[in-house]
């Protein structure tokens, strides 16, 4: 690989499942020392991707390179170059964290301390303790500190931080960003946005198999158009939230009402100005309707509001 290369690069990549398109012509590169999110609803194409890019699974067209090599042709040459963190399973339960750690460092030349690396990732406490007994989060360290067991130049990391508890979070968290600012390569699937915004260079959103966008988090948000954006105390019936909209529509035709998945008392007022009349026409319904607003805000979307403008036909309910 040449110095120009990038280290992950997929070019039209497609993938079919007995016919249904997966993967639809995507396009993806990670340049060297860079870290990048692969954000998508479940199904986007997330997982296939990344098992593409481990060399699991072949395309049906396009390419994949890594550090300038078909992944799946690279041989040990390559993945002793390359970490992988498994969101779960492939591990003996009855093994010590230790000991599977010391498995792992004996498969490379001049590995990392497996002692050492257990302390560095959290799990110095639980050296002794069998897999089984690990919790959710513990096991998701462990995982970690397998893909860095090798001193690896490529990481791909699956949901790094999932069950993991806020502290451990936050250690995590800290540890990846170091990564980076050594020079690692980093390409990691999470669905936790906070992730995302502390860490990537630059994001890209699957949905549909397909690439909807990408840039740093920050290019991403810009795009947004500002929207009015309520906390509510109680949900809003159906009837309610009609009601609403068909009065706002008297004056801004185009209104939409958006309640976000999994937060009913989350609604965004978009297709309107968030403009002062805007807001006093909503208080003022709400007022003769005797609903309580917790919050409102006039303001660009946060990243995960623009990821989920994004992909709202898959994870969004537009209501009204």
């Amino acid at each position: 690989m040449t110095g120009s290369e990038p280290a992950i690069e997929v070019r039209g990549l497609v993938k079919r499942y007995d016919g249904r398109v997966v993967l639809d012509g995507i396009d993806l590169e990670v340049r060297a020392g860079e870290l990048v999110a692969l954000l998508g609803p479940n199904g986007a194409g997330k997982t296939t991707t990344i098992e593409i890019i481990e060399g699991y699974r072949r395309p049906d067209g396009g390419t994949a390179r890594v550090l300038g090599v078909d992944p799946a042709r690279g041989g040990p040459p390559l993945k002793s170059r390359v970490g992988l963190m498994l969101q779960g399973g492939g591990l003996d339960p009855r093994s010590t964290s230790l000991d599977v750690l010391r498995l792992y460092a004996a498969f490379h030349d001049g590995g990392r301390d497996p002692e050492a690396l257990l302390a560095e990732v959290g799990l110095a406490g639980v050296a002794s303790t069998r897999v089984r007994r690990l919790s959710g989060g513990e096991r998701q360290r462990l995982a970690l500190a397998l893909a860095l067991v090798g001193d690896p130049e490529v990481l791909l990391l699956d949901e790094p931080t999932a069950g993991m508890d806020p502290e451990a979070k936050r250690a995590t968290r800290a540890l990846v960003g170091g990564l980076r600012s050594d020079g690692r390569t980093i390409l990691l699937t999470t669905h936790d946005l906070a992730d995302v915004e502390r860490l990537a260079d630059r994001v890209v959103i699957l949905a549909r198999g397909r690439v909807l966008a990408q840039g740093s988090p920050a290019e991403l948000t810009a795009g947004a158009s500002p929207a009015l954006r309520l906390r509510l105390t109680e949900p809003l019936a159906a009837t309610a939230v009609a009601a609403l909209a068909a009065e706002l529509r008297r004056t801004w035709p185009a209104t939409e009402l958006v309640l976000e998945p999994g937060d009913p008392l989350a609604l965004t007022i978009g297709g309107a100005e968030p403009e002062p009349w805007l807001l006093a026409a909503v208080a003022s319904w709400a007022a003769a309707n005797d609903v309580a607003i917790a919050e409102a805000r006039a303001r660009a979307a946060t990243l995960e509001e623009r990821y989920l403008e994004l992909t709202a036909n898959a994870d969004a309910e537009v209501v009204a």
